[in-house]
């Protein structure tokens, strides 16, 4: 040790005399530097530019950037008095440290006080060396004279601040004072600048979470050494000394898991996104999700996504509520992006091309009733049918005849048009679009299907969706009428709340894929846009599992985590028909379709009971009911006449044999109705 001081306090004189200064010179410009670019930690970064998310560099290390001018300038204070007071005048190397500690080495026989510099520290950190062998401290030496040739005094502090060591795998003073604090270094109080002052010097030996006696003696060294030098009155020293000291470590923030994820996969080199997302509701949402999987099914995961229609600005997105968890067996799934049947979701968009190319209006009587396209037959979800009604009522109840009736006319392959100018990129089965379409028979994503709603929202105007700040600013395309869209949020405004809801006015729909495989919710208000998923990723079926049910209370407690009331749906544009159905021009008072020449006409009988595929108890007789129609009329049973002449609606039959029987009835104009049941 004492001739590695001896030696030190010569390569001081030599400095301080210039002796040999040329070959000095020339030995220093032909140093071999470190890299000084290495790994950061990738961050996220919410609307404000509050963190969301940190990333750990690639051996596991949290070190983050950071200039001085982010850091607290009192920190900053602290730190030069302590560690290095000449840092703005030496060149490096402090020759009158190197003296002072030759001079107390040699006076007490072993080292009072250290002479790195700042500079000196930050080439240990960069190359990782050690500081006890002679060899290590001169290539300290003379990589720190190096390094102020080539970098000014802030980027050399830059990189103390980035790399200096705060415990485990902490580096850098934004990682130690999130780490230890739970905030970013801006403002610090004195206690916790000193706290920060001393960690690096024994990083290991003073960590608050595990020698925290040590850490508060080291704190306590550096306050007092603070007062004594006039940093702090002696006021602040005490104010800080009665300052506890953390005893463990903060969590990092890890909101919005699999978004990040997903720009660090695309941008890797990119150390800073910047998102439209909003920290705090991006926290309550991920909650929300995390408590409303405790209350659902084994394996079943969750998504949510929220967005500002008015921009397109998504502000939460929560792929899954068990990422990273015990329950995460396919919570690394991010749902919001995965293709999956949407059920009944996408019937409102039916209406919408419908009310807009004048087919149809919210009072347009249409009929529910057995139909089939070429082999396919569509059957509502109870298997019931209500005759006519008014479109509107078929959009609340959401009936499958109906809506394909209006989508045959319509055409699936415009449907598809439709959602590709809003910005979705339905998954077809197969090539070509069916009729099915309407009722789910196409993939979309959790994503697609909220920026769908939004264009419905914001009157027919498509606005994509996006979460990185600055993108999106362009005006949005017409894909729809502002009348036809707003009828449509009409409409599902008057839909009533999930039970236990608020009495919230949003334009909301359920939806639920075939085999219970998918439970959908989507709705808006007149400023956001939210839709929610639940499922399993590996779409196993869920029985049970309804749209209603399991998807619609999490939305509308998604829009109670975003704000405290609903923003009011707009009024209705100035060219929008608000009539009723005698009001209505006539073509739209009642929904016929391309098929009408094909069709009986209205007032043709029709049997009301029992309906087509009934399966019937055997009787003596039986009843029959009739509706419409002109008599006298004419009833047959298997193609025999059982019945002539009859004036009545309402009758009874002589029962036929067990097995499947055809019934039929013959008005006085030869209209004819027929259905076939079982008797058993």
């Amino acid at each position: 040790m004492r001739a590695h001081h001896w030696l030190l306090c010569l390569v001081g004189l030599l400095f301080l005399t210039g002796l040999a200064r040329d070959r000095f010179d020339a030995w220093v410009d032909a140093t071999n530097l470190p890299p000084l670019l290495s790994e950061q930690s990738i961050e996220m970064r919410d609307r404000e530019g509050a963190l969301l998310r940190v990333y750990t560099v690639a051996d596991g290390r949290w070190r983050m950037g950071v200039r001085p001018d982010q850091v607290d300038a009192g920190f900053l204070d602290m730190l030069i008095a302590y560690e290095d007071r000449r840092f703005h005048r030496h060149a490096g190397v402090d020759p009158l440290a190197l003296l002072r500690a030759g001079v107390q080495m040699v006076r007490y026989g072993q080292v009072v006080s250290g002479a790195s510099t700042l500079t000196m520290q930050v080439a240990r950190l960069l190359e990782e060396s050690g500081t006890g062998q002679i060899d290590g401290k001169l290539r300290q030496m003379r990589v720190a004279l190096a390094l102020e040739r080539h970098l000014s005094k802030e980027q050399i502090l830059e990189l103390y601040l980035t790399h200096a060591p705060y415990g485990g795998n902490l580096e850098g003073v934004r990682a130690a004072a999130l780490a230890w604090f739970g905030k970013e270094p801006t403002r610090l109080t004195p206690a916790e600048a000193a706290l920060l002052v001393a960690l690096p010097q024994s990083p290991e030996t003073r960590r608050p979470d595990r020698h925290h006696a040590r850490a508060t003696d080291a704190r306590e060294r550096v306050l007092q050494r603070m007062r004594h030098a006039g940093v702090l009155s002696d006021e602040e020293a005490r104010a800080a000394l009665s300052e506890p000291v953390p005893a463990a470590r903060r969590p990092f923030p890890a909101l919005a898991p699999h978004l990040g994820d997903l720009l660090r996969a695309e941008r890797p080199r990119q150390l800073r996104h910047d998102l439209t997302l909003d920290a705090g509701l991006q926290a309550r949402l991920e909650a929300l999700a995390t408590t409303s999987l405790s209350r659902l099914p084994e394996e079943l995961s969750i998504a949510i996504v929220v967005a500002d229609h008015g921009t397109g600005e998504v502000l939460g997105s929560v792929g899954s509520g068990s990422y990273g968890t015990a329950r995460a067996t396919q919570g690394f799934v991010d749902m919001t992006r995965a293709k999956r049947s949407p059920g009944s979701t996408l019937k409102p968009l039916v209406y919408a091309i419908g009310f807009d190319r004048g087919l149809a209006h919210p009072q347009t009587v249409i009929n529910d009733r057995p139909v089939a396209f070429e082999g396919y037959a569509p059957q509502n979800f109870d298997g019931a049918f209500r005759g006519e009604l008014p479109v509107a009522e078929a959009l609340r109840l959401s009936l499958n005849i109906p809506v394909v009736l209006l989508l045959n006319e319509i055409g699936p392959a415009h449907l598809m048009s439709v959602m590709r100018r809003a910005g979705a990129e339905p998954q077809l089965p197969g090539d070509q679009a069916g009729l099915a379409v309407a009722l789910g028979g196409v993939g979309v994503s959790l994503n697609e299907l909220v920026q769908l709603y939004a264009m419905l929202a914001q009157g027919g105007q498509a606005r994509a969706l996006h979460w990185q700040a600055g993108e999106g600013t362009s005006p949005g395309s017409e894909v729809l009428g502002r009348a036809a869209a707003w009828h449509v949020g009409d409409i599902l405004a008057s839909l009533a709340p999930p039970q236990g809801a608020p009495e919230w006015r949003l334009a909301y729909k359920t939806g639920t894929s075939y085999g219970y495989r998918d439970a959908w919710a989507v709705g808006y208000d007149g400023r956001h846009v939210a839709g929610v998923w639940v499922g399993r990723p590996d779409g196993t079926p869920v029985p049970g599992a309804f749209g209603g049910d399991f998807a619609a209370p999490i939305l509308f407690e998604a829009f109670q985590r975003l704000k405290p009331q609903a923003d009011p749906l707009g009024p209705p544009p100035p060219e929008t028909l608000i009539l009723t159905i005698a009001e209505l021009p006539r073509p739209l008072q009642r929904f016929i379709g391309r098929n009408a020449l094909f069709e009986a006409p209205s007032d043709a009988p029709k049997l009301i009971f029992p309906p087509d595929g009934a399966v019937l108890q055997a009787a003596d007789s039986l009843p029959v009911k009739l509706r419409d129609g002109k008599p006298p009329f004419t009833w047959l049973a298997n193609g025999v006449p059982v019945r002539l002449g009859e004036y009545r609606r309402e009758t009874t039959l002589p029962a036929p044999g067990a097995g499947f029987s055809d019934l039929a009835v013959i008005d006085a104009q030869g209209r004819t109705a027929r259905v076939t049941v079982q008797i058993r």
